[in-house]
């Protein structure tokens, strides 16, 4: 099969197509046929190693010290299930699935396997491939910071960087939820993120969400520039700052913030769980969560697609699609 393959950190030139061997699924694992997957800024970063301050070695611990453990980058996928192994019970073949691999990637690929009970569920039927393939990243980790900062109806809730994969997110699922959403952008995509339920639209570019007198129960912080120092000022008393994009330092004032103010830190990685999907499936069948596309690029074009991703300026999310 062809598989999109990195055998060194860099830029978007690392990346090869490349013929490697098919998988067979073990006992308990379907085998899919993958239909659309996407590249993320998950995969930007573990390829390129361009991690927020203090994360550069531990990234290499955990992805390969010299080169990469997983060659084929990619967390999430939607296809059709072409085999299943012999104590499979959940999936049959030609199932309409989509998956989320996390950091086992392995998604740029035109066969993955995974176990019938991880993160694999079916796809919704008013759902196309395309969109199926973009729940997961930006879904999952938006439902687990929300989870940890124990968001409730009624709160006001500020996303920052709300057109991305993650943002775009976010800002459906805290309005689900039964927040008062404001979402931070760029001029360009005001009308993206207030077509999306955003309550109100902040432009960066013409209006710092910190200096005017607002203030918030939850914010969420995706661009990275709203470190706890700066964004304090616009959190309530018992307000939670949920650093999606985050450095070392910034993770180490969480303790000391917790003993020195009413306020909350809430940092580090994202978890995504098969319930989670089950959930975001079940939003997306009833034309509650939609994934925004950006752009589409066929398999033999994901190296533009890195190149696009690099840039930092994509909305919503970027999808791979392979031929049928």
């Amino acid at each position: 099969m062809k598989a999109c393959v990195y055998e060194r950190y860099g830029p978007p030139e690392v990346l090869q197509l490349k013929d490697v061997a098919k998988p067979e699924p073990k006992d308990n694992e379907i085998l899919i046929k993958t239909l659309a997957t996407t590249v993320t800024s998950g995969d930007w970063r573990t390829r390129s190693l361009n991690v927020p301050a203090g994360f550069r070695l531990i990234m290499r611990l955990v992805f390969g010290v010299w080169r990469p453990k997983q060659p084929i980058l990619g967390t999430e996928l939607a296809g059709k299930v072409e085999s299943v192994g012999k104590d499979v019970r959940k999936f049959k073949a030609g199932d309409q699935v989509f998956a989320f691999s996390d950091a086992a990637m392995g998604c740029h690929a035109e066969y993955k396997c995974m176990p019938e009970d991880g993160a694999v569920v079916l796809k919704p039927v008013n759902l196309s491939y395309d969109e199926a393939a973009a729940i997961s990243f930006g879904g999952t980790t938006a439902l687990d910071f929300f989870r940890r900062g124990k968001l409730q109806s009624g709160e006001r809730v500020l996303v920052n960087g709300a057109s991305g994969g993650v943002g775009t997110a976010a800002v459906q699922l805290a309005k689900h939820f039964g927040a008062d959403v404001t979402g931070v952008c760029s001029t360009a995509n005001v009308e993206l993120v207030r077509s999306l339920g955003a309550n109100h639209v902040i432009d960066y570019t013409k209006e710092d969400f910190m200096q005017n007198g607002e203030t918030y129960d939850v914010i969420v912080d995706i661009a990275g520039t709203a470190p706890f120092p700066r964004s304090k000022g616009s959190l309530k008393e018992g307000g939670r700052l949920l650093l999606v994009l985050c450095g070392l330092p910034d993770m180490l004032q969480i303790p000391w913030v917790s003993m020195t103010s009413g306020k909350k830190i809430i940092a580090g990685p994202a978890t995504g769980r098969a319930e989670d999907l089950r959930f975001l499936a079940e939003l997306a069948a009833m034309g509650r969560f939609k994934p925004v596309i950006d752009r589409r690029y066929p398999f033999e074009q994901i190296i533009e697609a890195h190149r696009y991703v690099d840039t930092g300026h994509k909305r919503g999310n970027v999808v791979i699609t392979l031929k049928t």
